[in-house]
């Protein structure tokens, strides 16, 4: 998310459905991550689907930096050999 000390934002409308990592800006200073699919982007806000099911609205204008990430493997089954 940084090219050479700045943040990027890279995300688009585009891609709601795909698997994400934003860089929120917090109110007090600082940031936290946040990786989720994008659930649905209307009126500056983005609804993010997180890997234990819950959702998180973000403001578009929270982002600092933001790109799209790979899938989450599936889970192996059974016992490795």
């Amino acid at each position: 998310m940084h090219l050479r000390g700045r943040l990027v934002h890279r995300i688009t409308r585009q891609d709601v459905g795909r698997r994400v990592s934003l860089r929120i800006t917090l109110p007090g200073g600082g940031f936290t991550d946040i990786v989720g699919v994008v659930e649905s982007w209307a009126d500056g806000v983005l609804v993010l689907r997180r890997r234990d099911d819950s959702t998180v609205e973000v403001a578009e204008g929270d982002i600092a930096a933001s790109r799209v990430v790979p899938p989450v493997p599936p889970r192996r089954r059974g016992n490795r050999a």
